[in-house]
C-alpha cells in the first residue's frame, strides 16, 4: 500500500498522446520513487478551461468540474483530488469555492448532474501536484531520493500566473513564490531567486487569437532567463511550458533573437535526479531538447 493515495485528474493536456504527455510520464516515474499512488478518476471529462468562458455561461463550466467531483466521490471516496495541470486545478478550485458558497448554484448543478445519474454529497479537496509534494511529503523527504544531483545547472523557476493567483501555494508570496527555486536546489541545481518574470502570464490562449501580444510576453520571460544565466526554465503549468517552448522559433523570426532554451517540468528534473533515464523523464517529448539534462541522465548514479 502506497504511503500517499489520491484521486487523480490528469486533464486533457496531460493524457497519453496530448501536448503535455511528457508531464504525465515524468509524474508517474516520480511518484513511483516517492511511493505516491495516483488513481485516475474513471470517465473524467474536460474541466472546461479552454472554452468555459467563451459565452457558454457559468453553469456549464461548473457542472463539468462538478461531474468530476461526483465521479471521484463515487469511485474513490475520501481521497483528495489531485491535478497536474494548473488550469484544471484552478478551474476545479474555483468551482468548489463557488458551489460551497452559493446554494442556488449548487442546486442548479445537482439538477444538471441528476440527468447523468450523478450527485454530490461531499466535494473532494482539490490539490495541485506541487501542493502534494510540498505539503504532504516535504522538501526533506523529496531530497532523500536524489542520487544523481543536477550539479552545475542553472535553472529559472517560472511559476506562471495560474498556480499563483488567486489561490497560490500555502505560505508562498504572490509576488515572489519560491517553491520552484527550492525544488531546483533540492535536486542539486542552481536556482535564480532574482528571476523577475517568474509570475508573469505567458499569454495563455492569446497565443492563438493575438499571437503578437502573447509572443511579446513570452519574449520577456525567456529573455530574463537568459539575462540571469539560465540554461533551462522549469514550470508547473502545461500551458506555460507549451507556450514558452514552442513559440521561441516564431519569436526569433519576429524579433531577430536567437532563443533556444529548454522548458521543462519540475517532475522531469526530479526523475533525472532520482536516477531515472531520459525516457522515464520523457525528455524525448521536448521540442527544444534539454541536452544538458540528457547528458546527466546518461551518467552513472551516485550511491
Amino acid at each position: 500500500m502506497a504511503k500517499h493515495e489520491y484521486a487523480f485528474y490528469p486533464g486533457c493536456s496531460s493524457q497519453k498522446g496530448a501536448s503535455a504527455s511528457n508531464y504525465l510520464t515524468s509524474v508517474e516515474s516520480m511518484c513511483k520513487t516517492l511511493d505516491v499512488k495516483l488513481t485516475e478518476i474513471p470517465d473524467w471529462n474536460c474541466c472546461g478551461a479552454s472554452i468555459g468562458y467563451a459565452e457558454a455561461g457559468e453553469l456549464p463550466r461548473h457542472v463539468m468540474n462538478a461531474r468530476n467531483f461526483a465521479l471521484a466521490e463515487q469511485n474513490l471516496p475520501g481521497q483528495e483530488m489531485v491535478a497536474t495541470c494548473a488550469a484544471c486545478w484552478l478551474g476545479a478550485r474555483e468551482t468548489r469555492e463557488r458551489l460551497t458558497h452559493s446554494d442556488t448554484l449548487m442546486a442548479d448543478t445537482r439538477e444538471a448532474l441528476k440527468e447523468a445519474g450523478l450527485t454530490i454529497n461531499e466535494m473532494p479537496e482539490i490539490r495541485h501536484m506541487v501542493e502534494v509534494l510540498i505539503e504532504d511529503l516535504g522538501f526533506d523527504e523529496m531530497a532523500k531520493h536524489v542520487v544523481r544531483p543536477l550539479e552545475g545547472v542553472k535553472i529559472a523557476g517560472y511559476v506562471g500566473c495560474q498556480t499563483n493567483r488567486p489561490f497560490g501555494v500555502a505560505g508562498e508570496s504572490f509576488e515572489n513564490p519560491k517553491y520552484l527555486d527550492k525544488m531546483v536546489e533540492m535536486v542539486g541545481a542552481e536556482s535564480i531567486p532574482e528571476y523577475d518574470m517568474k509570475v508573469t502570464c505567458c499569454g495563455g490562449a492569446l497565443a492563438f487569437s493575438e499571437p503578437e501580444k502573447a509572443q511579446a510576453q513570452i519574449k520577456d520571460i525567456v529573455e530574463s532567463a537568459y539575462d540571469h544565466g539560465a540554461e533551462m526554465i522549469v514550470t508547473p503549468c502545461p500551458l506555460c511550458q507549451a507556450n514558452v517552448e514552442i513559440y521561441q522559433g516564431q519569436i526569433n523570426q519576429r524579433y531577430g533573437t536567437k532563443f533556444n532554451i529548454p522548458v521543462l517540468y519540475y517532475s522531469q528534473l526530479m526523475v533525472v535526479a532520482y536516477g531515472g533515464s531520459a525516457k522515464e523523464a520523457a525528455l524525448n517529448g521536448q521540442v527544444i531538447k534539454a541536452r544538458r539534462l540528457e547528458e546527466i541522465a546518461a551518467k552513472p548514479v551516485k550511491r
